[in-house]
Formats: structure tokens, sequence, C-alpha cells
């Protein structure tokens, strides 16, 4: 099944190109168009600027930020240099070509009257086997078998969810996956992400708790084995998270911690700040850097925007789930070294071996103001570099 699927995105691609050159030609003839039909009038004279104005970088910098700054842009969907062929992505819709028109309807037939029927179905049945097969092992007492079948058959589980992702996934480095006792961390795009690392391990899992489908799902994993589930903005849980995760690593029975310590969910273009919560906690860690391709469909959720069942409908209607894991090697705390320095030095290999851009700034400022220390930093760097005469 795998080999039809990365089949089925070589295709895509050479689909893509096809096109692109197509839209490429197809602009280079409007331009040339324009260029035979502008007159040019000798008599007006261009206005020109001798002497270039460099401006105070400070000012600059604001300006640039107000147009776009480095931070909200890693929550809206990441820009796609070519077009794969998706409304969504292409909103200037306009006539480009006969065989374009043509490849863009027979895709959109297979999207959306093919694939998601499909899809769909594979879904369905995957959430019910989940429920059933949690609700069995629910009922077996804490012992060895038990967690041997909890393994096997939760990546079974992730596996058929996979598969209705149509994910082409490929693993690298497999011999540092995180192993019982451990805390993997990665960065966060998705809820889908679980998906792509259960795939091919079984964690237990540490998030927020969520209503609706979500809620079904981590009801269900938690009548299983231990899973922690909090809410955000409740000082008892995050008190009770911190205690729940120390005796979690402390028992090499129990399954590895999967933890996004971004706390949000950001585009899969940078990796914003790691709350340093995950790193206090000791044991070692496992970091794993996650990309995926954005030609194929936007992999970001946008929870501000989106309802869960409207981002899976958004999924299950794209192209394929194309991307690449890495394990990278476990990762201990120094003896002089802080939980957030820890917490920086993870964050700037995951990026570094993810492609992502490594951001200071804490992903929670799509939902709050930015915190009096952060402003309180950036005046002081500024009075830096005021020169007082």
């Amino acid at each position: 099944m795998t080999d039809i699927w990365k089949n089925y995105a070589k295709l895509l691609l050479k689909l893509f190109e096809f096109c692109q050159k197509k839209i490429e030609k197809a602009e280079r003839r409007v331009e040339e168009d324009e260029e035979e039909g502008t007159v040019i009038n000798s008599s007006n004279s261009v206005i020109s600027r001798d002497v270039k104005l460099v401006p105070d970088p400070c000012p600059a910098s604001g300006v640039e930020a107000v147009i776009e700054d480095e931070v909200t842009m890693r929550f809206a969907a990441e820009e796609l240099p070519a077009w794969n062929l998706l409304t969504r992505t292409n909103k200037n819709y306009q006539y480009i070509s006969f065989r374009v028109t043509c490849i863009w309807f027979i895709g959109f037939f297979l999207r959306y009257f093919i694939l998601f029927p499909l899809r769909v179905c594979i879904t369905i049945f995957g959430v019910c086997w989940l429920l059933l097969f949690t609700f069995l092992v629910g009922c077996l007492p804490d012992s060895r078998f038990k967690r041997w079948l909890y393994w096997h058959g939760s990546i079974l589980c992730f596996r058929v969810f996979a598969c209705a992702c149509s994910a082409v996934v490929t693993y690298h480095n497999k011999e540092n996956r995180a192993v019982n006792g451990g805390i993997c961390v990665a960065n966060h795009t998705s809820p889908i992400d679980v998906v792509i690392l259960a795939n091919d391990n079984s964690y237990a899992l540490v998030g927020q708790s969520h209503g609706g489908f979500l809620g079904v799902l981590q009801s269900g994993l938690g009548r299983a084995t231990s899973h922690i589930w909090f809410e955000r903005g409740e000082v008892r849980d995050r008190e009770l998270v911190q205690k729940r995760l120390k005796e979690h690593v402390q028992d090499e029975t129990k399954l590895p911690i999967l933890i996004f310590p971004e706390g949000t969910c950001i585009n899969n273009t940078s990796v914003m700040m790691f709350k340093k919560g995950s790193f206090e906690v000791g044991g070692t860690i496992y970091p794993v850097a996650i990309k995926y391709d954005p030609r194929f469909g936007d992999a970001f959720w946008d929870s501000s925007k989106q309802s869960y069942m409207q981002y899976l409908a958004m999924m299950l209607t794209s192209w394929a789930l194309v991307c690449d894991v890495w394990y990278l090697p476990p990762m201990t705390r120094k003896s002089n070294e802080s939980a957030v320095e820890f917490a920086n030095r993870v964050k700037a290999e995951i990026a570094k071996k993810g492609g992502l851009v490594d951001l200071m700034w804490d992903g929670q400022l799509k939902r709050m103001k930015v915190k009096q220390e952060w402003i309180a930093k950036q005046q002081k760097e500024y009075s830096k570099r005021l020169k007082v005469e």
C-alpha cells in the first residue's frame, strides 16, 4: 500500500510541474502583450533620486513588523511557490489553458467523488476500531500482556487513520525512537502529528482536553492506558500534570510520553518557544522533527478559524499527506543547564534538522497579548542602539 501512495505522489508532482510550466507560459504571453501595447512617451522624464536615503534601523524594523512580522505569519497557511491545483490555495481564478482546466476538473472529481468517500469510510472504520479496541483493552488488568496488546493494537489503529489521509511518511534514523520511560518532544502543526508519530511507535499522550470528535478519541484512548489530558487555564491541572509526568518517567514499564512543547499549532515553517515544564521532570528527551510537504495539502490546523471537523474535511479532500520524520539522538539536561536553556537547545536541534526557522516567540501570542517582560526586553535592546552624545 505504501508503494502505491508513493507512486501516486510522484505522479502528482509531474502533474504540478506540467501545470506550472503552462501557467508560466501563459504569464509570459500576457507580459509580452502588455509590453507591445505600451506606448512610451519620450517627452516625459522620470523623476529619480540621486541620493539614497537609508532609514534608521529601528523605525524600519517597526514598519516591517506592521507590514509582515515574523510571528503572526506563522499562524496562517504557508504560501506555495507554485499552484497545487487546489482552489483553496489559489483565489485568483482565471483561465490558463484547456489542458490545465481538464486536469483540474479530473483532480476535483478524483478528490471529492472517489477519494473523499473512500477516506470517510476508512476514517469511520478507524474510529469504531479504536473505540472498540480501547474499550476491550481497558477491561483487562494491568499486566505485561495488556501493554503488549495495546502497543500493537494502537499502532494498527493509527495506521488506519494514516491510510485515510493517504499518508506517505518517510521515517529517518529509527534507531533513535523513544523507549519506555522517555519523553518524545516534537514540533506541532496539527493533531495529525499524533497519527504520524503513533503510526511508527506507541506513546502515552499529553495534551489539552478537547470536546467534540477529538474528545471522543481522547476518552477512548484514556480507557486503555495512562494518557494525560488537562485544561490549559487551570493552575491545579498544570501542577497535577507536572506530578504525573515525573511519576511516569520513573516507571520504565510505561510507554514513552509524547509532548508538543509549543503548546499550539504552527504552520510548519518554524519552531516557536518550547514550554519549560516538559524539560523539568528529568529523564531522557527524544527530539523529533516533522516536516510536511505543502504541495500535496496544507497540514496546518488554524484552530482560531476552523473547527476540527472542518479541518478534517479539508484534509480528506487534499491530494495526500506527505511528510518526513527525523528521530534525533536522545538528549539529557546538563548539570549546569536550566530547564529553559535545555528546552532552547532541543528546539534548535529540531529546527535545524527539519529545515525550520528557530523563533524565540511564544506560540500563545495568537491567543493573548504580548507579555510585559517581552516588551521590556525589546525596549532594552532599543536603548542599546541609542547613542548618547
